[in-house]
């Protein structure tokens, strides 16, 4: 073994809330170690198999429709070629670039990297790869999270989000499985580049969890995507190789059809990256829910070993682990009490259309308010009133009826995570119904529906 360096706070997991929590610790003065397992590479999910290279995919799935949308400005454009080897070259010298600048941060801030798996062997001491051995006052656990495969015959030959940023070749036919955010993004992304998408979806309807009428807009959308199959109460029952030397896979359904295509993407949920950590010799407790439990100081069973992020049972979401990181550090070496506030998070879902939303939900506003009034409209946006596109958006604000608060704002229409981020901090400042009307709008734009929907669509509750 080398020798037993000793730090101040050594986080392991340098993702997104584990390098925030570093960097910020060590300007307060403390001497600070990390390590990651660079599985993905430095930035956790977010940078280098998450947010970043799905949003850039995002972008470019959308080239085609913008080139049909310009025939009705008129722009005629011969068909456009995809080389789906060179979006995936740029996507990884921007990823690469992204990764030397989180290496540079951390180095600027006196925080010492270790590229190599960390293990918890006690409270206090940490084993990375294979020959170091480091000890600190405080560790500081920030793992991720990590796909979650199906358990059926066959998943061997299934990818995850993960690989698919990594494709050799644009797919043919892909079968999506999953309803959730990375499903659908997934869905839209594939068919945008020109595959033919089945997505199927095991209950009722998407994005569970989500105000039901923006799930049920989005559907709707999605449907007038000719390369698109919405698949609901549909699930995978097994894959088979069509032949080891070919890409062809049939997939069989619980309908009793059968697929056949050449990509299997399973997004069905994510888990904490727990393997081999050690967590139970260093007598820190897992929740019900198999997440690492923590106090508001995010702190664990365990009293000098704290979690943040996706390991825990937070809003999985890169601003969380990042206020959450930057918390933990103010408190406990900036002599700064803080808490993350996550309340009234404001989020986005990069489908086509997007969806930007902030607030509760209709049917949560009610369980938690009584009545609610809401307020909705759904438009075609005037980029489209010359083209051929049958795109529509919605807008939609649920108040509390009792205090006239806008307690929930909801959006699916082009930019709406950049819409919804400015109407966020109103929420965040609990602006009323009042307040919102009394808002001039900035015309012609969609945002300005959000300030100017004087009528009550509907209410609910009691």
């Amino acid at each position: 073994m080398s020798n037993i360096a000793h730090y101040d706070l050594f986080c392991i997991g340098a993702g997104s809330g584990g390098v925030r929590a570093s960097r910020i610790a060590a300007g307060h003065g403390a001497n600070v170690g990390v390590a990651d397992d660079m599985d993905v590479g430095l930035g956790g999910t977010c940078v280098n198999v998450g947010c970043v290279p799905k949003k850039l995919f995002a972008y470019g799935s959308t080239a085609t429709i913008e080139a049909s949308d310009a025939k009705g400005y008129g722009w005629d454009f011969a068909k456009p070629d995809l080389n789906w080897e060179r979006l995936i070259s740029n996507k990884n010298d921007e990823i690469a670039r992204l990764n030397g600048i989180y290496e540079k941060m951390l180095n600027n801030a006196g925080v010492t990297l270790y590229k190599n798996r960390a293990k918890l062997l006690d409270p206090n001491t940490i084993q990375i790869g294979e020959d170091t051995k480091v000890t600190a006052d405080k560790i500081l656990v920030a793992v991720g999270g990590w796909p979650v495969m199906p358990n059926v015959k066959g998943s061997e030959y299934m990818i995850s989000s993960n690989e698919a940023f990594y494709l050799k070749k644009s797919p043919k036919r892909a079968v999506v499985i999953g309803s959730g955010y990375i499903a659908v993004e997934f869905t839209g992304i594939f068919a945008g580049y020109g595959s033919q998408v089945d997505l199927c979806v095991r209950k009722e309807r998407i994005l569970r969890g989500f105000d039901k009428d923006v799930a049920l807009f989005l559907e709707d959308q999605m449907a007038h995507v000719p390369s698109i199959n919405l698949r609901h109460k549909t699930e995978v029952v097994s894959v088979e190789k069509i032949d080891e030397n070919s890409d062809d896979m049939i997939v069989t359904l619980n309908t009793g059809e059968k697929i056949t295509c050449d990509l299997v993407l399973a997004a069905i949920g994510r888990a904490p990256k727990f393997d081999n950590l050690g967590l139970k010799e260093a007598g820190v407790e897992l929740s019900d829910n198999g997440f690492i439990g923590v106090d508001r100081h995010n702190r664990t069973s365990q009293p000098n070993i704290f979690a943040v992020g996706d390991c825990t049972d937070t809003l999985q979401l890169t601003p969380v682990a990042l206020a959450e990181g930057h918390c933990f550090a103010d408190t406990q070496f900036g002599g700064n009490e803080r808490f993350p506030d996550t309340e009234d998070v404001a989020t986005a879902v990069f489908s086509h259309p997007n969806i930007g939303t902030c607030g509760l939900s209709e049917e949560t506003a009610v369980e938690k308010y009584g009545k609610v009034r809401v307020y909705k409209s759904d438009f075609r946006p005037l980029k489209h009133t010359m083209t051929t596109s049958s795109e529509r958006s919605l807008m939609k604000i649920v108040v509390d009826d009792a205090s006239d608060r806008v307690v929930g704002m909801h959006m699916v229409g082009d930019y709406a995570g950049e819409i919804m981020q400015g109407f966020a901090a109103a929420i965040k400042m609990k602006i009323t119904k009042k307040q919102l009307d009394s808002v001039i709008g900035i015309h012609p734009t969609s945002a300005e529906e959000f300030v100017t929907m004087r009528t009550v669509s509907h209410e609910a509750g009691n």
